[in-house]
């Protein structure tokens, strides 16, 4: 299956929490999105990897994405060496995705930083055509495929984004997809230790960065993205 954009997320509920209202405005122009998870978050305080990859499942369905994998890359520990670049580079030749929107360039978790760049690697190397893969699920050769755009979006710590999509209209899916993932956010009747992520504020501060973004643009709600390259327009009705 060919996609329009393909979300990579250093771990599940990385995509819910940061762009998922970006994944439901562009389903509802009809683009194909999918999401590629590299780690099964297994490092986490709250939660088994089983539970998160179910929950995994049940914020794709909430969103409607058309896909959606995990690399079961070692969480914390990984690197952006070969062997990972290999398994992304099979994934974006696979889905040929014309957008990719990854990691935070910078953050306080520094798995999300080390995504940033093993995406920005994978997707250059992907590009060349001397670079051999095969597809895992078929065994068939694949071709050399190189994303058009690769954007980052903004995470815990506070960047500057080159441009803000509104998300006023799914901000109420949003939060359902981020809710999905119950063994990580705020639940009073739940046994487990208490995280950063598992505070009531949290999910306040989650709701808040929406509203900042959103109100630089002039909106209710917004989702911030940083580009490496500079972007470029052939005319101004790109801004119209």
């Amino acid at each position: 299956m060919k996609l329009d954009i393909l979300v990579m997320a250093a771990h599940p509920d990385d995509a819910e929490l940061s762009c998922s209202g970006t994944i439901l405005a562009a389903i509802a122009e009809g683009k194909k999105v999918g999401i590629v998870d590299f780690t099964r978050g297994e490092l986490g305080t709250r939660g088994t990897p089983e539970i998160r990859l179910q929950e995994s499942a049940d914020a794709s369905q909430i969103m409607g994405i058309h896909a959606r994998e995990n690399l079961e890359i070692p969480d914390g520990f990984f690197q952006n060496e070969e062997a990972n670049q290999i398994k992304l580079i099979q994934v974006i030749r696979r889905y040929q995705p014309e957008i990719v929107l990854a990691n935070a360039l910078e953050d306080r978790h520094p798995d999300h930083g080390k995504g940033a760049k093993l995406a920005i690697d994978a997707c250059f190397l992907a590009g060349l055509r001397q670079i051999k893969t095969e597809d895992h699920l078929t065994q068939e050769p694949q071709k050399a495929w190189r994303p058009k755009h690769l954007f980052h979006y903004i995470q815990d710590r506070y960047l500057e984004p080159d441009f803000v999509m509104d998300i006023s209209a799914h901000w109420e899916t949003k939060e359902k997809a981020i809710r999905a993932f119950k063994s990580q956010f705020f639940d009073p009747n739940s046994s487990e230790p208490m995280s950063y992520i598992s505070s009531p504020e949290f999910l306040k501060f989650i709701e808040a960065r929406s509203r900042e973004m959103g109100h630089k643009i002039g909106v209710t709600y917004g989702e911030g993205f940083q580009s490496q390259r500079t972007i470029g327009l052939n005319n101004f009705s790109t801004l119209l």
